[in-house]
């Protein structure tokens, strides 16, 4: 660890904070919508579709917010992505029915969509290549400590207040992290009042092996490269289990386990916080273990996770299926932080918004499908959540086979 404080550890503080908020703000759904489905009346099938809305809007702002971020800067495109979600947050709890909250979500899903190719060019700005695993890890630990820390909050907010509180309290943080990223965070250190020149010294060997562009490349080079697309389907599969586990884990614990609101606010929460360290683990075993080999963390978790998602499904009581959810998400976790590492860690700077907004698209097409798949399968099975979590076990065991060929295409 550096001895003296370095203005890109404060942008990355930054980023993390503003990471957290958004998936706080998306996860907070999950939790909340047994409670919604009691009051409005909802099947599970209409259960997954509000979960999936978000997902749909979500998934079409990738590559845009790329563009955007590619050509404008990431600042402008964070801070206004973060003011218009945090409004429509708040909306949510104005909703009275199923068609209005679902607008609401998708809404809402606009302006979270072009957030992640923005903040993915930021790390890779703000941190030369041999941090950039390390700084992206520690950004994405908020992948899961989001959907950890919202169970507890949404359990304390139903019970003293009521569901439509969750979404309300959101607002004003969401405003505050959108000034300090105005404010605090540059589109490159370059352009920060705030850096010294020492530290922008760090930046001088990335910018001697740069290789020269002779061109403006754009969203059509990023397409045609190999790797963006192997990564693009590893991702696909990798959140058909990720975000269908994080979407509907608490009705899972609630109504086939027989959790109380209490114990399913907890229970629901470990496997995240297990997910936390291994998004935090994975940047340092990238950078230290696999600099050249960046794909082998996604192979290990997608198997050893699946190993894990498949004990949940035959685990005789509720606490060993979320002992194994816990072992199952730490490994899945490293594999997900090492996919999300390899555009920001291979690509060049200027096309990390197109290639991050194209490989997210994927994640995002899955996030919007898995929740809807769910209630579908549970619907016409009679919610037997068995099926369900070896449709995930088999999603994951794809993931690692594509995964094995991304090698190949970082070798051209």
């Amino acid at each position: 660890m550096p001895k003296r404080w370095k203005y890109r550890y404060t942008v990355l503080v930054i980023m993390f904070m503003t990471y957290l908020l958004c998936y706080m703000d998306r996860m907070v759904m999950a939790t909340a919508i047994p409670f919604i489905a009691d009051e409005f009346g909802l099947t599970t099938l209409e259960m997954g579709g509000v979960m999936s809305a978000f997902f749909f809007s979500y998934a079409i702002l990738q590559i845009p917010g790329g563009i955007l971020a590619d050509r404008f800067g990431s600042r402008p495109v964070m801070a206004f992505g973060i003011a218009w979600w945090s409004v429509f947050t708040a909306m949510t709890a104005i909703a009275k029915s199923l068609n209005p909250l679902i607008l609401i979500r998708v809404a809402f899903g606009l302006g979270e969509g072009v957030f992640p190719p923005a903040a993915f060019k930021t790390i890779a700005a703000w941190f030369p290549k041999k941090e950039v695993g390390r700084a992206n890890g520690f950004m994405l630990t908020t992948n899961s400590l989001g959907p950890a820390l919202a169970p507890l909050f949404v359990a304390g907010v139903v019970a003293a207040w009521g569901w439509r509180s969750v979404f309300l309290s959101l607002l004003f943080p969401g405003v505050i992290i959108a000034l300090l990223v105005w404010f605090f965070v540059s589109n490159t250190p370059q352009q920060s009042k705030h850096m010294s020149k020492e530290e922008l010294a760090d930046y001088e060997e990335d910018e001697a092996a740069a290789p020269a562009v002779t061109h403006k490349r754009g969203i059509g080079d990023v397409v045609r490269m190999p790797i963006v697309w192997w990564c693009f389907f590893t991702l696909f599969f990798y959140n058909i289990a990720f975000w269908g586990i994080a979407s509907w884990l608490p009705t899972y614990l609630l109504k086939s386990r027989g959790f109380s609101l209490s114990q399913m606010g907890v229970g629901a929460s470990l496997p995240f916080f297990m997910g936390t360290i291994g998004f935090y683990l994975s940047g340092h075993i990238s950078d230290k273990f696999f600099r050249n080999a960046r794909q082998m963390p996604v192979v290990i978790g997608a198997v050893i996770g699946a190993v894990f998602v498949y004990l949940t499904a035959i685990a005789p009581s509720g606490n060993l299926a979320i002992a194994a959810q816990m072992v199952g998400f730490f490994f899945i976790t490293i594999g997900l932080s090492a996919i999300f590492t390899l555009p920001v860690a291979v690509m060049p700077k200027e096309m990390v918004g197109s290639a991050a907004g194209v490989v997210n698209t994927a994640g995002q097409i899955a996030g919007f499908l898995s929740p809807l798949l769910v209630g579908y399968i549970l619907s016409v099975t009679g919610n037997n959540y068995t099926i369900v979590f070896n449709l995930f076990v088999g999603c994951l065991a794809i993931a690692a086979l594509l995964s094995t060929r991304i090698r190949k295409a970082t070798d051209h």
